[in-house]
């Protein structure tokens, strides 16, 4: 059975790991955790620090610009089934 381990848990390894105080055999002997995932979690933590550095607002205004490309998707589609319906019924129906 695959162990789960949590976020803060993980973040706390790396730490050490990064630290640079223990070697990577005390970590794994230390934490139960194979040398290979210590060194995924490093890889993993390393690759998103640049993340950390965006401002808030640039992140913020990436979700907003998708979910904006998102909703004239869904207004394309809605609109697109409501003259093809208009026109199967066919009612005049005035906008």
């Amino acid at each position: 059975m695959r162990k789960h381990y949590s976020p803060t848990f993980k973040a706390q390894v790396v730490q050490e790991l990064l630290k640079e105080e223990k070697t990577l055999a005390q970590l794994v002997a230390a934490h139960g955790v194979s040398a290979k995932q210590l060194n995924r979690w490093k890889t993993l933590a390393l690759d998103g620090l640049p993340s950390l550095f965006e401002p808030a607002t640039a992140q913020l205004h990436q979700a907003h610009e998708q979910q904006l490309q998102e909703l004239y998707a869904e207004i394309g589609r809605l609109t697109t089934q409501l003259t093809w319906l208009k026109k199967k019924s066919g009612l005049k129906l005035e906008p």
